[in-house]
C-alpha cells in the first residue's frame, strides 16, 4: 500500500506542472511533467509485479 501512495503523491506533485505547460505554455514544466509521467510509469510497473507476485504465492 505505501507503493501506492507514493503514486497518489507523484500524480499530486506532478499536477502544478502539468497547469504550467497545459495552461501557460511553460516548455520547463512540460519537461517536469515527462521526467515525472516516467517516474509514475516505473512505480506503476513495480507496483504490478509485486501485486502479481503476492498473488502468485498465494
Amino acid at each position: 500500500m505505501k507503493k501506492f501512495n507514493e503514486v497518489k503523491a507523484l500524480v499530486a506533485a506532478l499536477e502544478a506542472d502539468a497547469d504550467k505547460f497545459y495552461n501557460k505554455a511553460n516548455s520547463a514544466a512540460g519537461t517536469r511533467v515527462r521526467k515525472g509521467m516516467q517516474d509514475l510509469k516505473n512505480l506503476a510497473q513495480s507496483i504490478r509485479l509485486e501485486v502479481q507476485e503476492t498473488k502468485n504465492k498465494g
